[in-house]
């Protein structure tokens, strides 16, 4: 048991070394003699299987039996036909699926928690899954704990056990624990487990089991299968087809019924009824729009929003409000000292504000190259530029404890050995350092701090923070001991320096975007309300300074005072997590659908309440478990690109399904009212005929459409409601209306036809059901504008589809040998005009309506 064992015994045991790690090279053999460290993935189908479950469908094997049933009666040709277009939309299905899993598997490759590991000497980041046992791994506060690990040292560590243990709180670790006897998991203090969280303090730690050896490994091993979760909008989508399925066996039945009664010929009617239930289903519409979504995570993460969660890609179309960070996604996350305060002056700098931003700071230089957070990494950057270095002053000043930062205190102490003296130095919100000071340090002296030296530093510091600057002050304190008890007491105000991260130049603009959308955007920053003003003053988020609450503000309004007066701010700053959770919930209150940034371990509560929780990339792994959208790039113009994603992804669900039933209920109209109201003639289309129209017009038509490029309107439309019907806005009437013009028209060729022979009128109701449907696909383009004006040739996908379904067409009338095959005759030129001209009425009478609509 590695919680049993000494470090030495382990580094002999793993045959690694606690200091410098693993080799490079031997990392490499062991993961390639023992594999990656993960969990078991849920086992997937096989092609074959896949291909199988084709024909599981209820309505598939009652075609299958009018088949056999066809064959039993000698119509050979028939059954054959049925056969092949089972086969057929079997093979698309397969398609589809197959396209479905493969993308949503590709997605699980893009968010992969990172580890920290030290390899020959040097600290490297790499994917968790790359880890083999013997690493020696860093831990801080936010890190996911990647693997089992027995830590080798440990600064008040605590972690977030929940996942493994059950116990909601984060339990105290500490790698100078030695047990002799064998204790529960929940007790062992000196291990860390897989898939739990560091939520304070930092450690180091030896890997001693990965992937399935891991405590959380042998609980997956006992797991059983469990299905994906469908989305909302899956869910709706399968109870409508099971509603639209009993719908349409109503009918069929009905229909069968009728031709019974009207002495037809049973075993035609029979197999009519089962093909027109089999085709007036929308059985693909699941698997349509699992590929539509899955593609357009895809490609949305390839634009650096990478969606964990299949339902964001919904709720993305309804977002109202988005509440998102300032540093790194407003801006440019690359701070700079832009100025400095000491000796009381602005512009001021001195030895020992050099050396306490040096000493006081967890970044540290590699080469060249500094490496850690950003605010910390310009403030050792501005005094190693000014000749103090931080490599040196460790040597001097050896750190021996702390008090690490968090997003309540707003602060960090060090506390430093220096020859027989220890000096703490504080650093962080000038409004948490100065209340901690009775000194000031001007001219290598230090004098009482007055009134009128604080009012000095306040002024100094207003001026710094009006130009957008993060002032960060520094305090130091000479102690007698290196303990930290009552160390931030009666310290000595050594300076400040402003800050400055830039805006990102593409912002402005997407900010521009969003107010065009309806789009309400919110700034919450942790930075002082006068730099948040300023900022979001130039992005033209706010535009009055009485716009902006601040933290201590916002915790004197009551929440339900707190929902009616949201509306009125743009600017949340010196705002903890705990106050983010309270503003989206008054967001939400409100009616609003909300999206909410982050990056640290305290914001994942707020991810979590939000509609949807997006995870900066460079943030916690923590942050991205909670998260719905992890930022790959951290920008803001990142969101709003993804917002119009899942609109536009949304919309062409959308189009995709209203193009569907419009045409199933055009086919049953053609079928039914056939019968009903010419009773004594052929029926309008024969069994074969229908489940061809099926397989040329259903799935590829709806597929294109599925990925139709974004409508330039997008942005210009107010957000979705989330709980909008998918025939809001006139949908239903858009459907009925267009599916009773198809079926009419598909009847008035019919009628036509019936002057010449049954045969002629069955071939051109045939080939207007199928050329009108073909060509409607072309309206869903866009619902209320032209679609000249939105370009015919913008989807190249849904022209070539169009075009080949024509051609296909054409074929099966005009080519002998499937006149036996499909029951179809030559047209002649005059027929072949009235044909298209009834079916490109559709596309006519649907421009006409949109022209009306919009006078």
């Amino acid at each position: 048991m590695p919680y049993r064992k000494t470090i030495r015994e382990l580094e002999k045991e793993l045959h690694t070394n606690s200091v410098n790690g693993l080799s490079e090279k031997e990392a490499q053999k062991r993961l390639l003699e023992n594999g990656e460290n993960e969990l078991l993935q849920k086992h997937t189908d096989s092609i074959w299987k896949l291909f199988v479950n084709q024909f599981k469908d209820p309505m598939v094997i009652i075609l299958i039996f009018g088949a056999f049933l066809s064959a039993f009666l000698k119509e050979y040709i028939d059954a054959s036909i049925i056969l092949a277009v089972i086969l057929m939309n079997a093979l698309i299905g397969l398609f589809q699926e197959y396209k479905a899993e493969k993308a949503i598997d590709a997605l699980k490759e893009l968010s992969s928690p990172k580890a920290y590991v030290i390899r020959d000497g040097y600290i490297k980041e790499i994917d968790s899954k790359e880890l083999v046992v013997g690493d020696v791994v860093e831990l801080e506060t936010g890190s996911y704990i990647p693997a089992d690990i027995r830590l080798l040292s440990s600064k008040s560590l605590k972690v977030e056990e929940s996942a493994l243990t059950g116990e909601s709180e984060a339990q105290e670790k500490d790698a100078l624990e030695e047990y002799d006897k064998e204790i529960l998991i929940a007790d062992q203090k000196n291990m860390v487990f897989m898939s739990t969280f560091v939520t304070y303090g930092k450690a180091r730690g030896i890997v001693v089991r990965c992937g399935m050896d891991t405590e959380v490994g042998k609980i997956a091993k006992m797991l059983e299968k469990t299905e994906d979760e469908s989305t909302p909008l899956q869910k709706r989508l399968a109870h409508l087809s099971k509603v639209l399925g009993i719908i349409s066996i109503v009918i069929c039945m009905s229909m069968f019924s009728v031709s019974v009664l009207q002495k037809r010929d049973i075993l035609d009617m029979l197999l009519l009824s089962i093909s027109l239930a089999v085709a007036a289903i929308p059985e693909g519409l699941p698997a349509v729009v699992t590929i539509v979504l899955a593609l357009g995570v895809q490609i949305m993460s390839k634009n650096k929003a990478i969606i964990r969660k299949l339902h964001a890609v919904e709720t993305l179309g309804s977002v109202s409000v988005i509440c998102s960070d300032k540093t790194g996604t407003l801006t440019q996350n690359k701070m700079h000292v832009e100025s400095s305060f000491a000796d009381g002056k602005l512009g001021q700098y001195n030895e020992e504000l050099l050396r306490g931003f040096a000493l006081c700071n967890d970044a540290r230089k590699q080469g060249e190259e500094i490496l850690g957070e950003a605010t910390e990494s310009a403030l050792l950057q501005f005094s190693e530029d000014k000749g103090m270095h931080k490599a040196d002053e460790d040597l001097s000043y050896i750190r021996v404890n702390e008090i690490p930062f968090d997003s309540i205190r707003k602060r960090m102490t060090t506390l430093h050995q220096h020859k027989q003296t220890y000096i703490a130095y504080t650093k962080g919100a000038l409004e948490k350092v100065l209340p901690l000071c009775t000194h000031v340090f001007v001219d290598n002296r230090m004098v009482y701090l007055s009134e009128y030296e604080k009012r000095k530093i306040l002024e100094a510091s207003r001026s710094v923070s009006e130009n957008a600057q993060r002032v960060l002050a520094l305090a130091r304190k000479v102690v007698q001991h290196p303990v930290c008890d009552h160390v931030e007491e009666g310290m000595c105000f050594i300076g400040f320096a402003g800050l400055i991260d830039p805006p990102r130049k593409e912002v402005k603009q997407a900010i521009q975007v969003c107010h065009d959308a309806g789009i309400k955007v919110v700034m919450i920053t942790g930075d002082h309300p006068l730099t948040a003003y300023a900022i979001a003053k130039q992005l033209g988020i706010a535009k009055e300074k009485t716009e902006v609450l601040s933290g201590s503000e916002l915790d004197k309004i009551k929440d339900e005072d707190l929902q009616e007066e949201i509306s009125n701010y743009r600017v949340f700053a010196r705002v903890t997590p705990q106050h983010k959770v309270r503003l989206v919930s008054a967001y939400k209150k409100q009616g609003e659908v909300v999206s909410m940034s982050g990056d640290g371990v305290n914001d994942a509560p707020a991810l979590k309440q939000a509609d949807i929780g997006i995870a900066m990339g460079k943030g916690s792994d923590v942050c991205k478990e909670a998260g719905d959208m992890v930022l790959a790039d951290d920008n803001f113009a990142t969101i709003v690109k993804a917002i119009e994603a899942g609109r536009s992804i949304y919309l062409n669900i959308q189009k995709a399904i209203l193009y569907l039933l419009s045409c199933n209920l055009g086919e049953i109209m053609a079928l039914s009212l056939g019968l009903i109201c010419m009773p004594h003639v052929v029926s309008t289309l024969s069994a074969i005929q229908i489940l061809w129209v099926n397989m040329v017009t259903d799935a590829f038509p709806a597929l294109a459409l599925g990925v139709d490029p974004k409508d330039a309107y997008l942005m210009k439309e107010k957000p979705r409601d989330a709980k909008e019907s998918l025939f809001a806005h006139g949908g239903w009437i858009f459907t009925v209306l267009n599916g009773m013009f198809i079926g009419t028209i598909t009847l008035v060729a019919f009628r036509y036809g019936l002057q010449s022979s049954g045969a002629k009128a069955q071939t051109m109701a045939f080939m207007v059901l199928s050329l009108s449907q073909l060509f409607h696909s072309l309206n869903l383009r866009s619902r209320t504008h032209s679609i000249f004006k939105v370009g015919v040739l913008k989807n190249k996908w849904l022209i070539l589809t169009v075009l080949f379904g024509c051609i296909l067409q054409i074929a099966v009338c005009e080519i002998p040998i499937f006149h036996t095959l499909l029951k179809t005759v030559s047209l002649n030129l005059m027929e072949w005009g009235i044909v298209f001209g009834l079916s490109m009425s559709v596309i006519v009478i649907n421009e006409a309506s949109k022209w009306f609509a919009k006078e």
